[in-house]
């Protein structure tokens, strides 16, 4: 589904899914296709609105004009970057930033990968689980590192376990990252908490608020953003200082924008 590319001594990764009308997500991309002759055909319905009647399909070099695309769809289809303004309308007591407002250099860094493939899925990723993570990489973490997730649940992609099959970030978690500079935490999961039902379930239990989003909600206390339904870091080669470029579609007032993050290794790792 996904593939590194090699482009010279450094070798490209795509850490993104695509959109796709079929997606196993609840609101999945509506793309209506158009080939070249039905191209054709709209691009002279075109001219005739513009007051040019003598412009036929049938008048394009071989009777075909452009493909394109009709696509509806959520800011949180696919891979997509959530900006502070997803999770409240303030930070700290601060206006919380839209996605055109996220510093491009918040976006763009060093990562780390932290390996959950082992962890069980529905449950909540600890602070003391973090740590453990990086001390098995013997890294400590420097402001404006990009922290990964993985999770193992992009293998999940087309199926419905995509969507409950994964564990989730806690709010302390979350928080103990950004504190130390972390602004950009990304996972491979379809959410970044727990799986919708299992919060849903947790809520109804205990009757406690906290279970719903908290790792979302932190980001009304802590300012960082979440990078959501990512995939193939399993194919990166290293586990730290990881090259990344993962800027947002700049979609104003919005509270996030989809994504293709390239992690830029060297071809021996």
């Amino acid at each position: 589904m996904w593939q590194a590319v090699t482009q010279g001594e450094v070798e490209l990764v795509d850490l993104s899914i695509g959109l796709e009308p079929e997606a196993s997500e609840p609101f999945p991309p509506e793309i209506d296709y158009f080939d070249h002759r039905e191209g054709a055909e709209r691009l002279a319905a075109n001219l005739h609105g513009l007051g040019i009647e003598d412009v036929d399909a049938e008048d394009f070099p071989g009777g075909m004009g452009l493909a394109w695309e009709d696509i509806t769809l959520i800011a949180h289809a696919g891979t997509h970057l959530d900006a502070p303004w997803h999770y409240g309308p303030e930070v700290d007591g601060e206006p919380a930033r839209t996605i055109d407002e996220v510093p491009l250099e918040w976006c763009v860094g060093d990562a780390v990968v932290l390996d959950f493939t082992w962890k069980e899925p529905r449950t909540e990723i600890s602070v003391g689980e973090i740590e453990g993570q990086l001390a098995e990489l013997d890294h400590e973490l420097a402001p404006g590192e990009i922290v990964l997730i993985e999770t193992g649940a992009d293998e999940l992609w087309g199926t419905e376990a995509y969507l409950t099959d994964f564990p989730g970030m806690g709010a302390e978690a979350t928080t103990y990252l950004v504190e130390r500079g972390v602004k950009v935490i990304g996972t491979d999961a379809y959410g970044f908490d727990k799986p919708f039902d299992e919060m849903g379930r947790r809520f109804v239990e205990s009757g406690d608020g906290d279970e719903l989003w908290p790792a979302h909600f932190a980001g009304r206390e802590v300012e960082y953003c979440q990078i959501e339904s990512m995939a193939n870091l399993d194919a990166l080669p290293q586990r730290t200082g990881v090259p990344l470029v993962t800027f947002p579609v700049k979609i104003v007032d919005a509270s996030a924008g989809w994504v293709r993050p390239v992690a830029f290794v060297g071809r021996d790792g």
